[in-house]
Parts: C-alpha cells; structure tokens; sequence
C-alpha cells in the first residue's frame, strides 16, 4: 500500500514549567515532535499509510523513538543513522511556537549535518504517492537545504505529490541564507503549498494588500494570495491559509480558506477561551489538508475537516494529536460557528 512520506527534523521538546518549578522538583517532561513528524503522527491516528524520514544518531534514545514511532503505526524505515546528536527546544506548555521565550539547541544535530548523495531516494519513495517537507527543513542548514531540494528532485522524477508547510521561525534561517534565497525555488516543485497570507509574504515574497488587511477582508486575500502563487509556482494546484488570532491568552478565533485557481472554499468559524496547549495545531491543519485532497474529497470537506483537526490539537497537551476522525468530527460540529460538512 503506498504511503505519505514527511521528511524533516525529528525534535524532542522539553516544556519547563513556569517560576522555574522542574528545578524545584526535578521533572522535566519530554515530547517528540518536530513538523513533519507531527504530520506524519496525525495521518497514522487517521489510518493513513505514512512514513516517516529523518536523520537520527545510531543510539539506545534513537531506538527507543524508533520504537515508539512504530507503536503509533509510522514506518521508520526510512529513518537514516547519522551523526552525533538529537535536536532539542524548550517552550513552556501553552506558549506559541513563534514565542520569544522558545529556545532550541539543535545546532549540529543529525539532520542539520546530513550531507546530499547519502540518502537512497529511490528506496525511500518506491512506495509512496505524497510526499511532505515544511519551511523548517531548510531553514535549519545549508546542507539541510540542500538535502531538502535532492529528495524534491527524487519526488518530481517519480511524479509524485508535494506538499508544503510555509512555517517561517525568526530564530531559523542563521546560516547565511534568507528565507527568499531558498524557499521559492523549493516551492516551485509542489503541488499544494500551505501557509498563511504573511508566512508567503516572508518565504515566498508574495505581496501583502494592506487595504484588505485594514479591512480584514482575509479570505479575499487569501484568494488574492493565492493566485500570486499559481502564477509563480505553476506546479501548484492548491493553496490553504490558515487564520488564527489570539485576542487575548486564551482567547482564540480560527478558520481557513482552501484556494485553487477556480474557486475558495472557507473552513466554519472556531471559537475558544481554552486552550492546553498550541505547538502542532499548524501541523494537525496540514494533515487533515493531505488526508482530504489525497482521498479527493470535495474542497469545503476538505477544508472544514483540516480545519477543525487543528482547533482541536489546541485541546491536547504535547507536540502531536491524538485524536480519531470521530473525535475531530466533534469538534467540527460542536465548536464551529458557520455549515459543517460530512467527511468519511
């Protein structure tokens, strides 16, 4: 059975409590994360075949994540031994990923030293029919950069789907590199390019209109976005915008647009003043994108369903969801404020 296969940089997350209490009693918990991995963890609780590859040492804590990995019903197969250590990033539960209080320590990590010609893409693609990279991958070094346009180049010689996940990290892209220098020549091998109307303003340079932005006109915008991107990237065929805003802490308003080049559907209204935790909602979005338009769902299917998978992961402490498509199914018609849509 083919299978989706996300390619990026596996990431342990130690989440320190506030006032400095894991010093007190000496308790710091861990996650596995990491965007693609977080991807890849939603689709296997979907039931979709996914696998997953990266770059680990050749140690007892790699193979206790191999295993784990595999319990949650994702192939690491594709997982290459190399190198000498695991990323790592501290964030307090409830933080966001782009808070200036995240710290990562994943500087000559694995997959930030993984050189070109190593991995064997004929081997890790002959059984898969989507492939799935985020902005992240590149950022992290010049030779990640490269590593990420060599497996693109493997995918597009077997005809095989990309995605993209235009997540933009300002504590990224330290090695001599902007975001523009790199990401729209990656961009142009994908089919479905995910983001936000200011994160493709930022990796991809498509413009910002302040006149709908004043006017918070955001899905004709995303539209307008859009249709930048179909015409830069012509391989594109799909372009979702996510649109969260946090009024206050935990205040939280959500939805999303779904664009092709002849119409948009918008995603139901999501509304909350509780949240656990917001690391891997972005990348719960992203999964329920792959997992509607993989299967060809309608494109307001498409939409409500990734939508509401991500409102959800907000509920849930850790990088990754756990929830089942009932469960996500719940949320759409409980927190949503506009029409849900059936989604088998």
């Amino acid at each position: 059975m083919k299978k989706v296969c996300c390619f990026g940089e596996l990431l342990l997350r130690l989440p320190p409590a506030n006032g400095g209490e894991w010093l007190r009693h000496n308790q710091l918990p861990v996650f596995v994360g990491g965007a693609e991995l977080n991807v890849a963890t939603a689709l296997a609780a979907w039931d979709v075949p996914v696998k997953y590859c990266t770059a680990l040492p050749d140690n007892i804590i790699s193979r206790d994540i191999r295993d784990y990995l595999e319990q949650k019903n994702i192939d690491t197969g594709s997982v290459i031994l190399s190198g000498e250590r695991i990323g790592l990033y501290y964030l307090k539960e409830g933080a966001d990923m782009k808070s200036g209080e995240n710290v990562f320590d994943r500087k000559y990590s694995s997959f930030s030293t993984l050189s070109t010609g190593i991995a064997d893409w004929d081997r890790i693609l002959e059984d898969a029919d989507w492939f799935h990279f985020s902005a992240i991958a590149p950022a992290v070094s010049v030779s990640a950069a490269a590593l990420v346009k060599e497996a693109l180049e493997a995918a597009s010689k077997k005809n095989i789907p990309v995605s993209l996940d235009l997540n933009y990290r300002s504590l990224l892209w330290k090695y001599g590199k902007q975001p523009l220098e790199v990401m729209p020549d990656l961009a142009g091998y994908c089919d479905v390019i995910m983001g936000n109307i200011w994160a493709a303003n930022t990796l991809l340079g498509i413009p910002l209109n302040e006149e709908l932005i004043d006017r918070k006109h955001f899905s004709a915008h995303a539209t307008e976005t859009a249709q930048e991107i179909f015409s830069r990237f012509p391989k594109c065929r799909w372009n979702a915008n996510t649109f969260r805003f946090d009024r206050e802490t935990e205040d939280i308003h959500y939805f999303a647009t779904l664009d092709n080049r002849e119409q948009q559907a918008i995603s139901p209204h999501f509304h909350t003043t509780t949240i656990v935790d917001k690391v891997g909602s972005g990348d719960c979005f992203m999964a329920g994108l792959i997992y509607g338009l993989r299967a060809g769902h309608p494109m307001d299917t498409v939409i409500s369903y990734a939508a509401a998978a991500a409102f959800a992961k907000l509920q849930e402490k850790g990088d990754s969801t756990r929830h089942s498509t009932g469960e996500v199914m719940t949320f759409l018609e409980k927190y949503s404020t506009g029409k849900t849509n059936n989604f088998k």
